[in-house]
């Protein structure tokens, strides 16, 4: 039987040719297949807490970043919308307002808010160093810190287009938001391939909360309604029925985050409180800046600086407002300004908060005026078990 023999360049030839054509063919098929790996180009970050627990602060800290696009609880849109709503209804609206703006994609607003409209009405949108700045308002450098009286005056008449624009030039998207009072709403965004979501979760001591609630009742009347379900009608929280849903909904994001989180959780929460941020500033926003892929620059070094070293608590009128005080005088005010009977009422409904989160009862009145006593606990080591960094002891 007659046996042909092949050359063995030609077989080295043909094999080269064959593996070409199916390194050219895996390559033409793998640029039709979504590559679910590949992360968003944006990082998204929500800073999550309640109202009067110095989010403003922490929102400024980052709105000032020059990579940050931020803005400043665009949710307020759909409570003002849809006040005779109960919180846990509107959780699902706010949800998918809060996703659309991680996207940029600012025709969210459309159901909420005037067709014909500018930069000034969205709520709080002077707070916003980016639309204070290039490509939505001309008058500010990115690098530039802002000022909300500066910015009303010459950015307010942009259109409300600039939004979404300027949005898209950012590597990274930063919403506070006060609305949200159940971590597993958020598990939708959390899983969401089109999303780079880290939360931020943001916690004060519930007794300093009721006394910097108290500058602002009227501001609050409606918020408190929507948290209660009382059907559209206001509400003064002055049997703390508030701050007990506040409380809760603190422990239930931690809780979750913390006791057998799901796997998409892992280095995406980080529990902070102001009262470690006011003591040793610079370290914590390191921290947070880490968390979220930032780098502290030297003039925001400065500036923070000047905003946590000012002279007293502040004034009531200031109560929305970022000046500079001294944060912690700011942090421990309440020892001094609540009578003993509001702490004990306070510390009866917000007793598990206080606990979980790391701050220290008091049995008297003695105990309250004593500022010697350390009311803040140190942290727990595991406590940040799960932010992308080792915690601090």
């Amino acid at each position: 039987m007659a046996r042909i023999r092949i050359p063995s360049t030609i077989v080295i030839i043909f094999v080269t040719v064959q593996t070409g054509f199916l390194l050219f063919m895996y390559s033409r098929y793998s640029s039709f297949v979504p590559q679910s790996e590949e992360k968003p180009s944006q990082v998204h970050i929500l800073i999550l807490s309640s109202w009067r627990s110095g989010s403003s602060f922490v929102g400024q800290l980052f709105s000032q970043h020059p990579s940050v696009f931020y803005l400043m609880e665009p949710a307020w849109h759909v409570w003002v919308k849809m006040y005779q709503n109960s919180a846990k209804v509107l959780h699902m609206a706010v949800r998918d307002l809060v996703r659309s703006v991680f996207l940029c994609d600012m025709s969210v607003f459309d159901a909420y808010m005037p067709w014909k409209r500018n930069l000034s009405d969205l709520f709080q949108w002077a707070a916003s160093r980016a639309l204070c700045s290039a490509p939505a308002c001309d008058s500010f450098q990115r690098t530039d810190i802002t000022s909300e009286v500066a910015c009303k005056t010459l950015c307010g008449r942009y259109p409300f287009s600039k939004v979404e624009e300027a949005c898209k030039t950012y590597s990274h998207v930063v919403i506070k938001e006060v609305r949200f009072f159940d971590l597993k709403v958020l598990y939708p965004l959390l899983t969401d391939p089109s999303l780079n979501l880290r939360i931020i979760h943001l916690v004060r001591d519930p007794r300093a909360v009721v006394k910097s609630r108290e500058q602002s009742v009227k501001a609050l009347a409606r918020d408190n309604g929507i948290v209660l379900s009382t059907n559209g009608t206001k509400v003064e929280d002055s049997k703390y029925k508030v701050m007990q849903e506040v409380c809760r909904s603190h422990v239930q994001i931690y809780e979750t985050a913390t006791l057998k989180p799901p796997n998409f959780l892992k280095d995406r929460y980080l529990m902070v409180r102001f009262e470690d941020l006011v003591r040793d500033p610079l370290s914590e926003i390191s921290e947070m800046y880490k968390f979220a892929d930032l780098s502290l620059t030297p003039r925001l070094k400065s500036w923070i600086y000047n905003i946590t070293h000012g002279q007293g608590p502040g004034k009531k009128k200031e109560a929305f407002k970022i000046t500079s005080r001294d944060a912690v005088s700011v942090s421990q005010a309440w020892r001094n300004v609540l009578s003993f009977q509001k702490v004990k009422k306070i510390q009866e409904v917000c007793k598990g908060a206080i606990n979980i989160l790391g701050y220290q009862l008091v049995d008297s009145e003695k105990e309250q005026r004593d500022l010697t006593l350390d009311l803040v606990l140190p942290r727990r080591q595991n406590q940040f078990s799960w932010s992308s960094f080792n915690p601090k002891h």
